[in-house]
């Protein structure tokens, strides 16, 4: 309702206007100041008083008299206050927001015909997920699930890096390393873990060794590399063996958050099928080609990149930006659009990536980068694993711990009435925990850094996950209560007269626009801020207008409705930012 009273407001203004012989040009439509009594208020007046030539408030007020509510739906009164044109919703819009707030779907917008591949996470296989990036899958999976919401056709991809020396390094460290060669137990019973030591142990081996050695040992680097390049089946064999071993491991680890792939694109697959070779030709082909300090290079000044692209080595091997060049040729090739989560040490790549695909002849306007700062500790609050650094696992299960003793302390009685038991415990646990560490990280806008503190992140009474959390659990606790579930039937918006309960309608009305905002620009930490309106205007509502004690059999039907309506909406938004909305707290 909220999009077509949006939509109703910009016609009623630019009829206004156009009555008045005025320009139309920027409406100034935005969310009224707290003080205002108004769902949606403009500003225009501002831009008006010159053509006026009268003072901002004297040209709201005229505008305002232009305008015909009774031309509209879901315009109520149109007033002013100070330069501001307020405008009021009407009883049907507040019938028909609680209404279409009856379905389990709520906020899901109708289907597009616009395909759209998110590209996150996407760390080396090397060894475990490390806290500082958990940004990235978080982040990358609300965005899908945004844009999913959005109804365009999502695919989320996970794209391997198989190619580069860093595998190669890798395969050469596992095939020449014993397990009595290393010099620790893994520190934890998954494959990553066991594998990264051997990584670990071929680097410092690299490092410590005498020239020739270390020479030798490069030489059966370069020849890994050199058969991936070359095509050798056999050395594929050898790489992917060590590749899909670890990603096993990790895809264990982001299932856990959840984050779920349809597809792990591998890197080689672009050296494989010629594609490379095919970008790494046209590039030299380009005006923009240079071959200097032994590589083939992009001379980007013309795009305001000072930092020349190497795309090929002096040997006519590829790097990794050539291989992600034909990787985003295919991606255009079979989807409408293309989102890429990347950290923000990545941002001169991706302008480079951008720059390079226009010279290759594509629409660099369907790539949309998504750059995120990364995730701290607070020193000292958390230990690290034999010395490996902090994991992801780490962190979610320092979450679930502190969870589980934050639920055992706020519901002692009932776990000592034996109304949870610790299956219950432990499901509520997983819920608020990990809930809690993904709402804190997504919550923030993607370019500002984090630190990620406990205190802030499972605190029940802030703005947090459990804060939401709880209010989801409440609306189901009441639903629970009553004798039946409401229906359509049981609405009359008259009977919903108070200012929270007014409150509480436009705060879920506004649900469907948020999605359709957050998705057009990929933030979905719009829809956090969303998750914390909501929850307040339902608390407000909760606190004044009783439920299933309500004075009358209508009100207490319609306020039913209300709440269910709320339920749908916050389960919903907490959905796209990937945590579980609880039936109980």
């Amino acid at each position: 309702m909220f999009r077509a009273f949006r939509a109703e407001v910009a016609d009623a203004l630019t009829a206004g206007l156009e009555s008045l012989e005025l320009p139309t040009g920027d409406l100034g439509i935005e969310e009224p100041p707290e003080d205002l009594d108004a769902t949606l208020a403009s500003s225009v007046a501002f831009r008006l008083a010159g053509e006026l030539e009268t003072a901002p408030p004297q040209a709201a007020a005229e505008l305002a008299a232009a305008i015909d509510s009774a031309d509209y739906e879901y315009i109520g009164a149109v007033t002013t206050k100070g330069p501001y044109i307020n405008f009021r919703t009407t009883d049907r819009y507040r019938q028909e927001t609680v209404e279409a707030a009856q379905a389990d779907d709520y906020g899901h917008l109708p289907e597009r015909d616009e395909s759209v591949v998110v590209e996150h996470t996407s760390a080396n296989p090397t060894g475990p997920v490390h806290v500082g990036r958990a940004r990235n899958p978080i982040l990358g999976d609300a965005v899908a699930n945004t844009l999913d919401m959005a109804g365009y056709d999502v695919e989320r991809h996970y794209y391997v890096n198989d190619a580069g020396r860093q595998m190669a390094v890798f395969t050469w460290a596992y095939e020449k390393f014993d397990e009595s060669d290393l010099d620790s137990e893994p520190a934890r019973d998954r494959a990553e873990y066991d594998l990264v030591r051997y990584y670990r142990k071929g680097n410092s081996f690299l490092e410590d060794a005498d020239e020739a050695t270390t020479e030798a040992a490069e030489d059966e680097i370069a020849a890994i590399m050199q058969g991936l390049e070359a095509g050798d089946e056999d050395t594929y064999e050898r790489v992917g063996e060590v590749v899909d071993t670890v990603l096993g491991g990790m895809k264990d680890c982001l299932a856990r958050l959840p984050a779920e792939f349809d597809e792990f694109v591998k890197e080689t697959r672009f050296m494989r099928d010629g594609s490379t070779d095919d970008v790494a030709a046209r590039l030299k082909d380009s005006e923009y080609a240079v071959y200097d300090e032994e590589a083939w290079q992009l001379e980007l000044d013309a795009f305001g990149i000072d930092k020349n692209l190497v795309f090929l080595r002096s040997d006519e091997t590829s790097l990794y930006t050539t291989r992600d060049l034909a990787h985003h040729e295919w991606k255009f090739a079979n989807f409408d659009r293309a989102v890429t989560v990347l950290g923000e040490d990545h941002k001169l790549q991706a302008s480079q990536l951008q720059a390079t695909l226009d010279i290759l002849g594509n629409d660099p306007d369907r790539l949309d980068d998504v750059i995120y700062s990364y995730v701290n500790l607070p020193e000292g609050k958390m230990s690290t694993r034999r010395g490996t650094g902090v994991m992801l696992d780490d962190l979610l299960d320092e979450a679930i711990d502190r969870a589980r003793e934050e639920v055992e302390d706020r519901l002692g009685d009932r776990i000592r009435d034996d109304d949870l038991d610790e299956e219950d415990i432990e499901r509520i646990a997983h819920q608020v925990g990990i809930g809690a560490v993904r709402y804190d990280i997504v919550s923030k806008q993607p370019t500002k850094g984090i630190t990620f503190k406990w205190d802030e992140a499972l605190d029940f009474e802030a703005q947090s996950a459990p804060y939401v959390q709880y209010v989801h659990a409440r609306c189901c606790g009441i639903l629970d209560e009553a004798d039946g579930e409401p229906t359509a039937e049981d609405i009359d918006s008259t009977a919903l007269s108070t200012p929270e309960e007014a409150a509480l309608i436009d705060a879920i009305a506004r649900f469907p626009a948020v999605i359709e905002d957050a998705a057009d620009e990929c933030k979905p930490h719009r829809v956090a801020t969303y998750t914390r309106e909501v929850a307040d205007a339902f608390n407000a509502f909760y606190r004044s207008c009783p439920v299933l004690s309500a004075d009358t059999a209508a009100t207490r039907r319609s306020r039913l409705a209300l709440v269910a309506a709320a339920q749908h909406a916050v389960a919903n938004a907490l959905a796209v930012l990937g945590v579980e909305a609880p039936d109980s707290m």
